[in-house]
């Protein structure tokens, strides 16, 4: 028992590192939905529009400069290395690429101090001088927060390409620990910028932790600097794709931002909330198995090991599929219940209630999509195309924007989700569509029928679950907190039942390789 035990949590073994992501990412993004309840309950919704308003240029500046470079290019030349062993040529690679990070994120930072009036008045043009001016205050503060994350970002890109992912892994767990200290202790005290601060505190603590387990790999910092390296120069050039990819996403954002400016208060706040809950089965099922298979991906590419490329791929992908679709419909199904029992609580009333619950039924429309996305998107980068997934992103962002005026005007801040949704699904089909036309045949025909399967089974627990939960609605009092987590409760269990019953029947694969310590063989 102890043998098997160690054996399917391996760390180095791609279902070993599944394993350690999907539960530290749960438990991770199970204390951000304490942090959003926290500070729900401690701030009313009027200063969390600030709040929330005052992330963007911050992570703008982190998405555009650093995240591209790591996820596209980065790990994927540092795999190379090991697969090469020329580690220390590696080690130097990475300490140019963070030399250089941390030097124009924090030049940028500089220069978005001075301007922050200016910027802002375009990011949220309808605010009031006093939300205005504290927006200033609060993004100037964050601005501190990319610093941090470009150095723990790149370490943890290499841990990555080690396959040491649980210390990688717990870093936003102590970022959302020091955010729920702010929120649940210090907000009531001290208001919204106290969250602010602590935040800040959480990317430093986010970067903290990674460098003991750096010092283990052996790496060591040095203070490098040259922007003609080779290297440097081949990570530039396959990151620009991708960072023009994460810049024209975060403009979409921004634009949002803009719109929900001018809609109702608290259009901003349900906005980010709707989302962050939403995300919440998308990172732990969809980007964790991204993240645990990339490297492998990545170093099957560079031994031009096609055929167990394609393996792996196809199998992530039937992985995601099987547990996002039935998420879809039970986040759908369930979204007043999942909105109340994590927020309505203290300053957020009925109103904030219902707003965020029909953003999240929207937004859950896109959560297989969104799932897919981050694998798709790294299949390209492992083959060292980071401008087939700029172009996708780009055409995709535009048409949000689009779709997102109008059906704000109709719906309010349900419209934004709606186009959010929209955006995602031409993202992942375009993705697929050019992938199999550059690589034909890499991804299993499998995959599809599994999709297929996984959707009719989801449906049968689609209507066990709103016949349960409507039926139980009779016997409990659902003005109570009680009374709405033991009808969610029940609906869930009994969907639950339902699906890996209905898989069972159907002898479902995906079933097996959650259940089972091997994948066809393979770990």
């Amino acid at each position: 028992m102890k043998r098997f035990i160690s054996s399917f949590f391996k760390e180095n073994s791609l279902r070993g590192a599944s394993v350690i992501l999907i539960i530290t990412l749960a438990v991770s993004n199970v204390l951000g939905l304490f942090r959003d309840r926290f500070l729900t309950k401690n701030i009313e919704t009027y200063n969390l529009d600030i709040y929330y308003a005052a992330f963007r240029i911050p992570d703008f500046v982190f998405n555009t400069l650093i995240l591209g470079a790591i996820i596209s290019a980065f790990i994927p030349i540092f795999s190379e290395f090991i697969a090469r062993d020329k580690k220390e040529e590696g080690f130097k690679t990475a300490n140019l690429l963070l030399n250089a990070g941390l030097f124009f994120t924090m030049i940028s930072a500089i220069i978005l101090i001075i301007f922050m009036p200016y910027v802002m008045k375009v990011m949220v043009p309808s605010f009031d001088a006093y939300r205005m001016a504290q927006a200033v205050l609060y993004s100037r503060v964050l601005m501190i927060m990319p610093i941090f994350f470009s150095a723990s970002y790149i370490i943890g890109g290499m841990l990555n390409c080690y396959k040491r992912f649980f210390v990688y892994a717990l870093s936003p767990l102590l970022y959302n620990l020091s955010i729920i200290i702010g929120a649940a202790i210090l907000a009531p005290r001290y208001g919204a910028v106290a969250v602010i601060w602590m935040v800040v505190l959480g990317s430093f603590l986010h970067f903290a932790i990674l460098i003991p387990s750096a010092f283990k790999i052996g790496y060591r910092w040095k203070a490098v600097f040259s922007l003609k390296d080779q290297h440097i120069r081949q990570i530039t050039k396959l990151m620009l794709p991708r960072s023009i990819s994460l810049g024209v996403n975060q403009i979409m954002f921004s634009v949002y931002t803009a719109i929900a400016s001018a809609l109702a208060v608290g259009s901003i706040s349900a906005f980010n909330l709707a989302n962050n809950i939403q995300s919440v089965p998308v990172i732990v099922l969809g980007s964790s198995f991204a993240t645990a298979v990339f490297p492998t991906l990545s170093m099957k590419i560079a031994q031009n090991k096609k055929e167990e490329f394609s393996f792996y791929l196809s199998r992530a992908l039937r992985a995601i599929g099987y547990f996002l679709i039935p998420s879809t419909v039970l986040f759908i199904l369930l979204r007043a219940q999942i909105v109340r029992l994590i927020l309505g609580s203290g300053k957020f009333g009925w109103s904030d209630t219902r707003m965020t619950a029909l953003a999240l039924g929207f937004f859950a429309l896109s959560i297989l999509a969104q799932g897919l996305m981050p694998l798709v998107a790294r299949a390209f980068y492992a083959m060292k195309d980071t401008k087939t997934p700029m172009i996708c992103s780009v055409i995709t962002v535009v048409a949000s924007i689009i779709a997102a005026i109008p059906l704000s005007h109709y719906f309010s801040v349900t419209g934004l989700a709606l186009a959010f949704s929209l955006g995602n699904y031409i993202n992942v089909i375009s993705l697929i569509y050019f992938l199999n036309k550059i690589y034909p045949g890499v991804i299993e025909r499998s995959v599809f029928s599994s999709y297929l399967k996984t959707a009719a089974i989801s449906l049968a627990m689609g209507v066990a679950v709103w016949s349960s939960m409507h039926i139980f609605a009779n016997f409990v009092d659902m003005t109570r907190f009680l009374g709405v987590f033991s009808q969610t409760a029940v609906a869930c269990v009994t969907g639950g039942i339902i699906f890996f019953s209905l898989s069972y029947f159907f002898d479902s694969d995906e079933m097996k390789w959650a259940f089972t310590r091997k994948i066809n063989g393979q770990d």
